[in-house]
């Protein structure tokens, strides 16, 4: 049996588009309200604030030599017991 109305994707698509149109609207309103109050704009601690935001999505941890070889040695003998135990459950 058919399913009536629209797809998945279709909806995801209209989604997109009116969080896109919102989007443009809230910044076109935070543009005009710092025109007319300029104290308000971005400066200092808040300039400060929105950049610390926008590089904390890009870290990337990275694990030094000795401790990516110690996890492995932990996952080795993690694996090598389950392997074990599922060898003494047959």
């Amino acid at each position: 049996m058919p399913r009536k109305g629209l797809s998945i994707e279709q909806l995801r698509e209209l989604a997109r588009d009116g969080a896109d149109a919102a989007l443009r609207r809230l910044r076109a309103e935070i543009i005009a309200i710092e025109r007319t109050f300029p104290e308000l704009a971005l400066t200092g601690p808040r300039k400060a604030l929105r950049k610390s935001v926008a590089t904390a999505g890009k870290r990337t941890r990275r694990m030094s030599a000795a401790t990516r070889k110690a996890v492995s040695q932990r996952m080795k003998k993690y694996w090598a017991e389950r392997r074990k135990a599922r060898a003494k459950a047959k």
